[in-house]
């Protein structure tokens, strides 16, 4: 998780980015709680629960100290979990170690370096059945950018 965090925060650019090789990213000109509310309107029109909002950036803030840090890596981070019913039945009918990719998670991010700015993005899912997974994280990005 660390290092796809990472991966993600050095991928800050103009369009889509890819992070390592690891995260197809978007960096809009949009604030960060419109980006946020597009990604929960998104997930939820396609019919598809939030399990659970994990606040990365509050919780590097929080403890920085503790683990001996200065520096704020994040204004705001956010990761979404959700699964797919549907989606995840025909990955893992394909193959039951697809098993590992659930539940599907979409980063929101903003950096100091440019807080005017917000990065949303998800992992690069591998070839094979995944891509199914990774075109509905897709379709799901670019509702929740307007795009």
């Amino acid at each position: 998780m660390k290092t796809f965090l990472l991966a993600a925060a050095l991928a800050v650019g103009a369009g889509v980015a890819s992070a390592q090789d690891t995260a197809i990213t978007y960096t809009v000109d949009q604030d960060y709680d419109d980006v946020t509310f597009g990604l929960e309107s998104a997930i939820t029109d396609e019919g598809l629960l939030i399990d659970a909002v994990n606040h990365v950036g509050a919780m590097l803030e929080r403890t920085k100290e503790d683990v001996g840090a200065t520096k704020t890596v994040f204004l705001k981070a956010e990761v979404y979990n959700f699964c797919s019913a549907k989606v995840s039945r025909d990955v893992m009918e394909a193959d039951p170690m697809n098993l590992q990719f659930c539940p599907y998670g979409i980063f929101v991010m903003q950096t100091p370096e440019n807080p005017d700015q917000t990065t949303i993005g998800y992992r690069i899912m591998p070839e094979g059945p995944m891509k199914e997974v990774q075109a509905l994280l897709e379709k799901i990005v670019q509702e929740a950018i307007g795009e």
